[in-house]
């Protein structure tokens, strides 16, 4: 149990950092960023993904943008001001 609420916290300031260094990112883009990034040593399923960033929506951190492409419907994400806000606390706790 307390794992999985390590991952969950992990998870979600990890999604909070690669918004703040990146404009907007839809779903896919973010597990394959994750997993360039640490090489192939996280992987995030879609399971764990997507209930942390419609949480993040809930919580007012996220934007959603939705856009055609190749017709098909992309959800991007982005950072609210609050959730700017958000990334710097977690990212100076990290730093602690």
């Amino acid at each position: 149990m307390a794992n999985s609420k390590l991952y969950k916290g992990s998870l979600i300031t990890i999604i909070l950092k690669l918004l703040n260094e990146s404009d907007k990112m839809y779903g896919y883009e973010i597990t394959q960023k994750v997993k360039e990034i640490t090489k192939g040593e996280l992987k995030i399923t879609e399971g764990a993904l997507y209930p942390a960033l419609h949480k993040l929506e809930a919580d007012g951190l996220l934007d959603v943008e939705v856009k055609k492409v190749d017709n098909r419907l992309r959800k991007y994400y982005k950072l609210t001001e609050k959730g700017n806000t958000e990334t710097v606390n977690k990212l100076n706790e990290l730093q602690e």
